[in-house]
Protein backbone atom coordinates (compact mmCIF):
# COMPACT_ATOMS: atom_id res chain seq x y z
CA UNK A 1 0.00 0.00 0.00
CA UNK A 2 1.04 3.09 -1.13
CA UNK A 3 0.52 4.55 3.13
CA UNK A 4 1.06 2.70 6.07
CA UNK A 5 -2.10 2.26 8.24
CA UNK A 6 -1.64 5.16 10.49
CA UNK A 7 -1.04 7.79 7.95
CA UNK A 8 -4.23 6.51 5.70
CA UNK A 9 -5.90 6.93 8.78
CA UNK A 10 -5.27 10.32 9.32
CA UNK A 11 -5.99 10.94 6.07
CA UNK A 12 -9.03 9.57 5.61
CA UNK A 13 -10.24 11.81 8.60
CA UNK A 14 -8.95 15.17 6.84
CA UNK A 15 -11.44 14.27 3.99
CA UNK A 16 -13.37 17.48 2.92
CA UNK A 17 -15.14 16.86 -0.30
CA UNK A 18 -15.48 12.97 0.41
CA UNK A 19 -16.80 13.42 4.13
CA UNK A 20 -20.06 12.02 2.89
CA UNK A 21 -18.28 8.66 2.38
CA UNK A 22 -16.88 8.75 5.97
CA UNK A 23 -20.11 8.82 6.97
CA UNK A 24 -20.92 5.23 6.31
CA UNK A 25 -21.22 2.57 8.15
CA UNK A 26 -18.65 0.56 6.63
CA UNK A 27 -16.11 3.21 6.34
CA UNK A 28 -16.49 4.53 9.68
CA UNK A 29 -16.82 0.93 11.40
CA UNK A 30 -12.98 0.53 9.12
CA UNK A 31 -11.67 3.36 10.47
CA UNK A 32 -12.25 1.93 14.16
CA UNK A 33 -10.80 -0.82 13.27
CA UNK A 34 -7.76 0.64 11.64
CA UNK A 35 -7.23 3.04 14.53
CA UNK A 36 -7.06 -0.18 17.23
CA UNK A 37 -5.05 -2.15 15.48
CA UNK A 38 -2.05 -3.10 17.70
CA UNK A 39 -4.20 -2.61 20.57
CA UNK A 40 -3.31 -4.41 23.57
CA UNK A 41 -6.83 -5.25 24.25
CA UNK A 42 -7.48 -7.57 21.73
CA UNK A 43 -11.00 -8.36 22.31
CA UNK A 44 -11.81 -5.05 22.06
CA UNK A 45 -10.19 -4.91 18.70
CA UNK A 46 -11.57 -8.42 17.67
CA UNK A 47 -15.22 -6.93 18.27
CA UNK A 48 -14.24 -4.60 15.55
CA UNK A 49 -12.94 -6.47 13.46
CA UNK A 50 -16.86 -8.68 13.52
CA UNK A 51 -18.47 -5.26 13.27
CA UNK A 52 -16.82 -3.95 10.50
CA UNK A 53 -16.71 -7.46 8.53
CA UNK A 54 -20.29 -7.72 9.35
CA UNK A 55 -21.16 -4.06 8.05
CA UNK A 56 -18.91 -4.95 4.37
CA UNK A 57 -20.91 -8.45 4.30
CA UNK A 58 -24.25 -6.52 4.09
CA UNK A 59 -22.96 -4.42 1.11
CA UNK A 60 -21.57 -7.39 -0.94
CA UNK A 61 -18.20 -8.42 1.09
CA UNK A 62 -15.64 -6.39 -1.26
CA UNK A 63 -14.05 -3.43 0.01
CA UNK A 64 -12.52 -2.20 -3.07
CA UNK A 65 -15.81 -2.08 -4.92
CA UNK A 66 -18.21 -0.70 -2.03
CA UNK A 67 -15.93 2.39 -1.74
CA UNK A 68 -15.78 2.61 -5.90
CA UNK A 69 -19.48 2.84 -5.81
CA UNK A 70 -19.51 5.08 -2.40
CA UNK A 71 -17.20 7.63 -4.10
CA UNK A 72 -19.14 7.70 -7.21
CA UNK A 73 -22.62 8.06 -5.71
CA UNK A 74 -21.33 10.76 -3.35
CA UNK A 75 -22.97 14.19 -3.06
CA UNK A 76 -20.19 16.29 -2.46
CA UNK A 77 -19.52 20.13 -3.00
CA UNK A 78 -17.52 19.23 -6.50
CA UNK A 79 -20.10 17.17 -8.19
CA UNK A 80 -22.85 19.51 -7.73
CA UNK A 81 -20.99 22.03 -8.96
CA UNK A 82 -19.96 20.38 -12.12
CA UNK A 83 -23.77 19.51 -12.53
CA UNK A 84 -24.70 23.28 -12.44
CA UNK A 85 -22.32 24.03 -14.83
CA UNK A 86 -20.41 26.60 -11.95
CA UNK A 87 -16.73 27.31 -11.63
CA UNK A 88 -14.66 25.36 -9.54
CA UNK A 89 -12.42 26.65 -7.44
CA UNK A 90 -8.13 25.52 -8.46
CA UNK A 91 -7.67 24.67 -4.56
CA UNK A 92 -10.91 22.26 -5.44
CA UNK A 93 -9.79 20.46 -7.91
CA UNK A 94 -6.18 19.82 -6.55
CA UNK A 95 -8.09 18.34 -3.32
CA UNK A 96 -10.65 16.15 -5.60
CA UNK A 97 -7.57 14.42 -7.04
CA UNK A 98 -6.09 14.03 -3.67
CA UNK A 99 -8.41 12.54 -2.03
CA UNK A 100 -9.20 10.41 -4.93
CA UNK A 101 -5.61 8.90 -4.41
CA UNK A 102 -6.44 8.19 -0.76
CA UNK A 103 -9.97 6.38 -0.82
CA UNK A 104 -7.60 4.58 -4.11
CA UNK A 105 -5.20 3.45 -1.19
CA UNK A 106 -8.36 2.36 0.87
CA UNK A 107 -9.50 -0.11 -1.70
CA UNK A 108 -5.95 -1.88 -1.55
CA UNK A 109 -6.65 -3.05 2.21
CA UNK A 110 -6.79 -6.78 2.85
CA UNK A 111 -6.90 -8.41 6.07
CA UNK A 112 -3.19 -9.12 6.35
CA UNK A 113 -2.33 -5.80 5.82
CA UNK A 114 -4.37 -5.17 9.28
CA UNK A 115 -3.32 -8.18 11.30
CA UNK A 116 -0.71 -10.51 9.06
CA UNK A 117 -2.11 -13.77 11.46
CA UNK A 118 -5.90 -12.97 10.76
CA UNK A 119 -6.06 -16.04 8.88
CA UNK A 120 -4.12 -17.98 11.28
CA UNK A 121 -6.33 -16.30 14.17
CA UNK A 122 -9.64 -17.43 12.17
CA UNK A 123 -10.60 -14.05 12.15
CA UNK A 124 -13.46 -13.08 8.96
CA UNK A 125 -11.85 -12.17 6.04
CA UNK A 126 -13.25 -10.24 3.21
CA UNK A 127 -12.66 -9.57 -0.43
CA UNK A 128 -10.96 -6.19 -2.22
CA UNK A 129 -10.75 -5.30 -5.73
CA UNK A 130 -8.31 -2.67 -5.56
CA UNK A 131 -9.45 0.74 -8.01
CA UNK A 132 -7.80 3.23 -9.65
CA UNK A 133 -10.48 6.09 -8.35
CA UNK A 134 -9.21 8.83 -10.46
CA UNK A 135 -9.51 7.41 -13.92
CA UNK A 136 -13.27 6.30 -12.42
CA UNK A 137 -14.66 9.46 -11.37
CA UNK A 138 -13.22 11.34 -14.72
CA UNK A 139 -14.92 8.69 -16.37
CA UNK A 140 -18.22 9.16 -14.75
CA UNK A 141 -17.62 13.19 -15.18
CA UNK A 142 -17.66 12.88 -19.16
CA UNK A 143 -20.89 11.05 -18.92
CA UNK A 144 -23.06 12.58 -16.46
CA UNK A 145 -25.32 13.98 -19.19
CA UNK A 146 -26.08 10.30 -20.95
CA UNK A 147 -25.62 8.63 -17.75
CA UNK A 148 -26.26 10.57 -14.82
CA UNK A 149 -24.96 10.65 -11.26
CA UNK A 150 -25.52 8.92 -7.99
CA UNK A 151 -29.03 6.99 -8.18
CA UNK A 152 -29.56 8.33 -11.31
CA UNK A 153 -27.21 6.71 -12.62
CA UNK A 154 -27.96 2.94 -11.18
CA UNK A 155 -31.21 3.56 -11.76
CA UNK A 156 -33.82 4.31 -14.28
CA UNK A 157 -37.14 4.28 -12.96
CA UNK A 158 -38.07 6.60 -9.49
CA UNK A 159 -41.22 6.88 -8.01
CA UNK A 160 -42.29 10.19 -5.28
CA UNK A 161 -43.63 8.78 -2.26
CA UNK A 162 -44.34 10.90 0.42
CA UNK A 163 -42.47 14.06 -1.34
CA UNK A 164 -39.18 11.56 -1.62
CA UNK A 165 -37.89 10.37 -4.99
CA UNK A 166 -37.53 6.27 -4.57
CA UNK A 167 -35.65 4.51 -6.48
CA UNK A 168 -37.84 1.63 -8.37
CA UNK A 169 -35.31 -0.88 -8.02
CA UNK A 170 -36.75 -3.99 -10.04
CA UNK A 171 -38.77 -1.89 -12.52
CA UNK A 172 -40.69 -3.88 -15.54
CA UNK A 173 -38.93 -3.28 -18.58
CA UNK A 174 -40.86 -2.36 -21.43
CA UNK A 175 -39.15 -3.19 -24.60
CA UNK A 176 -40.85 -1.61 -27.59
CA UNK A 177 -40.48 -4.37 -29.33
CA UNK A 178 -42.30 -6.86 -27.19
CA UNK A 179 -45.36 -4.26 -27.58
CA UNK A 180 -47.58 -4.94 -30.77
CA UNK A 181 -50.39 -3.34 -32.56
CA UNK A 182 -50.23 0.54 -32.02
CA UNK A 183 -47.48 1.03 -34.45
CA UNK A 184 -48.57 4.90 -34.97
CA UNK A 185 -49.46 5.99 -31.76
CA UNK A 186 -46.54 4.59 -30.25
CA UNK A 187 -44.30 6.43 -33.11
CA UNK A 188 -45.84 9.75 -32.13
CA UNK A 189 -44.90 9.35 -28.29
CA UNK A 190 -41.60 7.76 -29.00
CA UNK A 191 -40.49 10.41 -31.52
CA UNK A 192 -41.34 13.33 -28.62
CA UNK A 193 -39.29 11.29 -26.16
CA UNK A 194 -36.54 11.20 -28.81
CA UNK A 195 -36.54 14.58 -29.33
CA UNK A 196 -36.93 15.49 -25.31
CA UNK A 197 -33.92 13.31 -25.12
CA UNK A 198 -31.53 15.51 -27.74
CA UNK A 199 -33.10 18.93 -26.15
CA UNK A 200 -35.93 19.94 -28.56
CA UNK A 201 -38.72 21.17 -27.01
CA UNK A 202 -41.37 18.60 -25.91
CA UNK A 203 -45.14 18.27 -25.24
CA UNK A 204 -46.66 16.61 -22.24
CA UNK A 205 -48.34 13.96 -23.38
CA UNK A 206 -52.03 12.58 -22.51
CA UNK A 207 -52.69 8.97 -23.66
CA UNK A 208 -56.37 8.52 -23.58
CA UNK A 209 -58.84 5.76 -24.40
CA UNK A 210 -60.32 2.09 -23.62
CA UNK A 211 -58.37 0.21 -20.50
CA UNK A 212 -56.05 -2.58 -21.69
CA UNK A 213 -54.74 -0.90 -25.06
CA UNK A 214 -51.00 -0.44 -23.32
CA UNK A 215 -51.06 3.13 -22.84
CA UNK A 216 -48.85 2.43 -19.43
CA UNK A 217 -46.64 -0.22 -21.50
CA UNK A 218 -46.00 2.63 -24.22
CA UNK A 219 -44.83 5.30 -21.37
CA UNK A 220 -42.67 3.12 -19.99
CA UNK A 221 -41.11 0.90 -23.17
CA UNK A 222 -40.32 5.05 -24.67
CA UNK A 223 -38.74 6.02 -21.44
CA UNK A 224 -36.48 2.43 -21.45
CA UNK A 225 -35.80 3.25 -24.87
CA UNK A 226 -34.05 6.21 -24.76
CA UNK A 227 -32.80 5.70 -21.02
CA UNK A 228 -28.72 5.66 -22.56
CA UNK A 229 -29.83 8.84 -24.03
CA UNK A 230 -30.19 9.99 -20.56
CA UNK A 231 -34.22 10.17 -20.17
CA UNK A 232 -35.64 8.79 -16.25
CA UNK A 233 -39.05 7.97 -15.62
CA UNK A 234 -40.47 9.81 -12.13
CA UNK A 235 -43.82 8.10 -11.07
CA UNK A 236 -46.53 10.31 -9.32
CA UNK A 237 -49.34 8.84 -7.40
CA UNK A 238 -52.68 11.39 -8.02
CA UNK A 239 -51.81 12.58 -4.06
CA UNK A 240 -48.13 13.31 -5.22
CA UNK A 241 -49.16 16.24 -7.52
CA UNK A 242 -49.01 18.75 -5.00
CA UNK A 243 -45.29 17.67 -4.53
CA UNK A 244 -44.31 17.99 -7.97
CA UNK A 245 -42.71 21.85 -7.92
CA UNK A 246 -40.79 20.64 -5.04
CA UNK A 247 -39.93 17.86 -7.43
CA UNK A 248 -39.08 19.62 -10.15
CA UNK A 249 -36.74 22.31 -8.03
CA UNK A 250 -35.18 19.12 -6.90
CA UNK A 251 -34.07 17.70 -10.10
CA UNK A 252 -33.67 21.19 -12.17
CA UNK A 253 -29.77 21.45 -11.55
CA UNK A 254 -28.95 17.52 -12.78
CA UNK A 255 -28.52 17.01 -16.97
CA UNK A 256 -30.58 14.38 -17.30
CA UNK A 257 -34.20 14.34 -18.45
CA UNK A 258 -36.82 13.63 -16.63
CA UNK A 259 -40.42 12.03 -17.26
CA UNK A 260 -42.85 12.67 -14.51
CA UNK A 261 -45.48 9.82 -15.23
CA UNK A 262 -48.88 9.77 -13.93
CA UNK A 263 -51.00 6.67 -14.30
CA UNK A 264 -54.74 6.31 -14.68
CA UNK A 265 -55.38 9.94 -14.08
CA UNK A 266 -58.92 11.71 -13.27
CA UNK A 267 -60.62 13.59 -10.77
CA UNK A 268 -63.85 14.66 -9.03
CA UNK A 269 -65.79 17.67 -9.01
CA UNK A 270 -63.77 20.12 -6.28
CA UNK A 271 -60.40 17.99 -6.30
CA UNK A 272 -57.27 20.96 -5.13
CA UNK A 273 -55.63 18.33 -7.16
CA UNK A 274 -56.93 19.78 -10.55
CA UNK A 275 -55.98 23.25 -10.19
CA UNK A 276 -52.11 22.19 -8.74
CA UNK A 277 -51.81 20.09 -11.99
CA UNK A 278 -53.34 22.83 -13.99
CA UNK A 279 -50.87 25.21 -12.90
CA UNK A 280 -48.06 22.88 -13.46
CA UNK A 281 -48.69 22.31 -17.02
CA UNK A 282 -49.30 25.76 -17.46
CA UNK A 283 -45.50 26.18 -16.56
CA UNK A 284 -46.11 29.01 -13.57
CA UNK A 285 -42.46 30.77 -12.22
CA UNK A 286 -42.58 28.16 -9.43
CA UNK A 287 -42.68 24.86 -11.98
CA UNK A 288 -41.00 26.25 -14.97
CA UNK A 289 -39.05 23.35 -15.91
CA UNK A 290 -36.16 22.47 -19.07
CA UNK A 291 -35.65 19.20 -18.09
CA UNK A 292 -38.88 17.49 -17.03
CA UNK A 293 -42.29 16.58 -19.34
CA UNK A 294 -45.42 15.41 -18.12
CA UNK A 295 -46.76 11.92 -19.77
CA UNK A 296 -50.06 10.93 -18.46
CA UNK A 297 -52.97 7.96 -19.16
CA UNK A 298 -56.51 8.61 -18.67
CA UNK A 299 -59.63 6.55 -19.34
CA UNK A 300 -61.38 10.24 -19.55
CA UNK A 301 -60.78 12.26 -22.49
CA UNK A 302 -61.55 15.56 -20.09
CA UNK A 303 -59.89 13.83 -16.99
CA UNK A 304 -62.70 15.27 -14.78
CA UNK A 305 -65.86 12.85 -13.44
CA UNK A 306 -68.87 14.30 -14.86
CA UNK A 307 -72.40 14.17 -14.01
CA UNK A 308 -75.69 15.39 -15.24
CA UNK A 309 -75.85 17.24 -12.05
CA UNK A 310 -72.93 19.37 -13.46
CA UNK A 311 -73.80 19.53 -16.89
CA UNK A 312 -76.80 20.97 -15.96
CA UNK A 313 -75.27 23.17 -13.03
CA UNK A 314 -76.57 25.88 -10.58
CA UNK A 315 -73.40 28.20 -11.90
CA UNK A 316 -74.49 31.26 -12.93
CA UNK A 317 -71.36 31.33 -15.67
CA UNK A 318 -72.21 27.23 -16.35
CA UNK A 319 -69.78 27.75 -19.96
CA UNK A 320 -67.33 29.21 -18.15
CA UNK A 321 -67.27 26.41 -15.77
CA UNK A 322 -67.92 23.57 -17.88
CA UNK A 323 -64.38 25.42 -20.22
CA UNK A 324 -62.33 25.13 -17.39
CA UNK A 325 -62.93 21.31 -16.70
CA UNK A 326 -62.36 20.41 -20.46
CA UNK A 327 -59.44 23.18 -20.36
CA UNK A 328 -56.75 20.58 -18.36
CA UNK A 329 -56.81 18.07 -21.16
CA UNK A 330 -55.81 21.13 -23.73
CA UNK A 331 -52.78 21.84 -21.61
CA UNK A 332 -51.48 18.19 -22.96
CA UNK A 333 -49.43 19.21 -26.57
CA UNK A 334 -49.91 16.36 -27.42
CA UNK A 335 -52.83 14.13 -26.58
CA UNK A 336 -52.92 10.54 -28.50
CA UNK A 337 -55.65 7.80 -28.57
CA UNK A 338 -55.49 4.27 -27.21
CA UNK A 339 -59.05 2.68 -28.88
CA UNK A 340 -60.31 -1.26 -28.84
CA UNK A 341 -58.48 -2.55 -31.73
CA UNK A 342 -60.89 -3.83 -34.23
CA UNK A 343 -60.90 -8.55 -34.23
CA UNK A 344 -57.98 -8.74 -37.08
CA UNK A 345 -55.76 -6.33 -35.27
CA UNK A 346 -56.63 -7.90 -31.83
CA UNK A 347 -55.77 -11.69 -33.46
CA UNK A 348 -52.23 -10.02 -35.17
CA UNK A 349 -51.63 -9.18 -31.47
CA UNK A 350 -52.62 -12.63 -30.14
CA UNK A 351 -50.35 -14.41 -33.25
CA UNK A 352 -47.17 -12.80 -32.33
CA UNK A 353 -47.56 -13.23 -28.47
CA UNK A 354 -48.00 -16.56 -29.00
CA UNK A 355 -45.13 -16.61 -31.40
CA UNK A 356 -42.98 -15.24 -28.22
CA UNK A 357 -44.12 -17.49 -25.97
CA UNK A 358 -43.22 -20.29 -28.24
CA UNK A 359 -46.80 -21.75 -28.72
CA UNK A 360 -47.15 -24.31 -31.34
CA UNK A 361 -51.14 -24.38 -32.57
CA UNK A 362 -53.50 -24.10 -35.84
CA UNK A 363 -54.34 -20.46 -36.47
CA UNK A 364 -57.62 -21.32 -36.41
CA UNK A 365 -57.60 -23.24 -33.45
CA UNK A 366 -55.84 -20.08 -32.00
CA UNK A 367 -58.26 -17.23 -33.15
CA UNK A 368 -61.53 -19.38 -32.36
CA UNK A 369 -60.07 -19.70 -29.19
CA UNK A 370 -58.56 -16.12 -28.56
CA UNK A 371 -62.35 -14.68 -30.22
CA UNK A 372 -64.03 -16.81 -26.98
CA UNK A 373 -62.17 -15.55 -24.17
CA UNK A 374 -62.67 -12.34 -25.67
CA UNK A 375 -66.17 -12.27 -25.28
CA UNK A 376 -65.92 -14.25 -21.96
CA UNK A 377 -63.76 -11.25 -20.51
CA UNK A 378 -63.88 -7.34 -21.43
CA UNK A 379 -63.43 -7.61 -24.97
CA UNK A 380 -60.55 -7.80 -27.43
CA UNK A 381 -57.35 -5.47 -25.91
CA UNK A 382 -53.83 -6.44 -25.73
CA UNK A 383 -53.97 -6.79 -22.43
CA UNK A 384 -57.13 -10.04 -23.03
CA UNK A 385 -54.25 -11.13 -25.84
CA UNK A 386 -51.81 -11.23 -23.85
CA UNK A 387 -53.79 -12.81 -20.71
CA UNK A 388 -55.11 -15.56 -23.01
CA UNK A 389 -51.69 -16.46 -24.59
CA UNK A 390 -50.22 -16.78 -20.92
CA UNK A 391 -52.94 -19.01 -19.84
CA UNK A 392 -52.69 -21.03 -23.10
CA UNK A 393 -48.95 -21.78 -22.26
CA UNK A 394 -49.15 -22.99 -18.85
CA UNK A 395 -52.33 -25.18 -20.57
CA UNK A 396 -55.57 -24.08 -18.76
Amino acid sequence: MKYSLDTLSDRLSALALFRGVLETDVTAKLLKLTGAAGDKNPGDFYGLWGSFTSALYSEGGDLGLFVKESVLNDKNPYIIARLKGEPVPPAMEQALDAELDILSAVTEITPESILPSAKEAGLPGWDTTPCFLRDAYYEMLSTLSTLGFGLYRKYHAFKVKDGKIVPIKHPDHQSLDSLYGYQRERAKILANTEGFARGLPASNVLLYGDAGTGKSSTIKACAWACHDKGVRLVEFDKRELRNMPDVIERLSYLPLKFIFYIDDLSFSAGDDSFCELKGILEGSAATKRENAVIYATSNRRHLVQETMESRMGSDIHLSDTLQETMSLSARFGLTVTFSKPEKDTYLDIVRNLAKEYDIKIDDDELCTKAEAFAIRSQGRSPRTAKQFVQLLKVGI
